[in-house]
């Protein structure tokens, strides 16, 4: 059964799903949408546009779906979408999308530690790790599985690869390709993210390409336009190196090395 605290504040036409816990004095505005089995503690908001997943915790006094914080928006009917089994900790802020995209995306089972800040027309995958105090800037892309450390601010419009590691205290101002760890001032290339690729069960081999691709990208003496002609002709192009090649190809804000 559906627990809502008395001193919960639930509009009537929000669509609250079955075994939902709503604690005191949280808020639930009209057009909200909650899925199955989520907990929303104490204090918390989730204004208009807000859709949440199935089995999700949301902890006190998180923010979901308020108005982005972008000069040009006019009051717009824009959209959060937040999966199913994410946390989302303390005083987490996350804004709705502007008329651009009309959305902003967080994945299924990611975790959103304490204070962090998903800005307008994001699109956050699967799997995610936001430490404390992360802030994400407006349309930003950060793949499946990826981990940013605590206190790091990302730029507007980057990308963020699927599995990468992006060290705490960092400033990320260019796009960060897949698979690796990203440290140091400014934000560099630090190897291959082993550790995080072997808990995900890569293999030996995968992993072993994956290393041969970016020492080819990264640490030979060639531009990164003749290093891409050089990766057929040395490894094999697997459907992993290949989304290294894509984000390569598509960045805008240009990749750190």
């Amino acid at each position: 059964m559906t627990s809502l605290h008395q001193t919960a504040i639930v509009h009537e036409t929000a669509q609250i799903g079955e075994n939902v816990t709503i604690g005191p004095y949280a808020v639930i505005e009209e057009d909200v949408i909650v899925g199955d089995g989520t907990t929303i503690a104490s204090h918390a908001c989730l204004t208009k546009g807000t859709r949440i997943g199935k089995d999700c915790r949301i902890f006190q006094g998180a923010v979901l779906g308020n108005v982005p914080q972008d000069l040009k928006f006019e009051n717009e009917k824009t959209e959060l979408f937040v999966g199913d089994r994410t946390t989302i900790r303390e005083y987490v802020t996350l804004n709705r999308g502007t008329s651009d995209t009309c959305k902003t995306v967080v994945g299924s089972d990611c975790l959103l530690m304490a204070y962090a800040h998903v800005a307008h027309d994001c699109v956050i995958g699967d799997h995610v790790i936001l430490a404390n105090s992360v802030g994400i800037a407006g349309h930003v892309h950060v793949g499946d599985w990826a981990s940013i450390g605590g206190l790091t601010g990302v730029h507007q419009f980057t990308h963020i690869g699927c599995h990468s590691f992006i060290g705490g205290l960092s400033r990320v101002t260019k796009d960060v390709p897949p698979y690796i760890l990203a440290m140091g001032e400014p934000l560099r290339f630090a190897g291959l993210n082993r550790v995080g690729l072997q808990r995900r069960g890569f293999s030996s081999e995968q992993l072993q390409n994956l290393k041969n691709a970016y020492r080819i990208l990264f640490q030979s003496k060639m531009n990164l336009s003749q290093a891409l002609a050089k990766l057929p002709q040395e490894i094999e192009i697997t459907e992993d190196v290949q989304r290294i090649i894509d984000l390569i190809k598509d960045s805008t804000r240009g990749v750190l090395r």
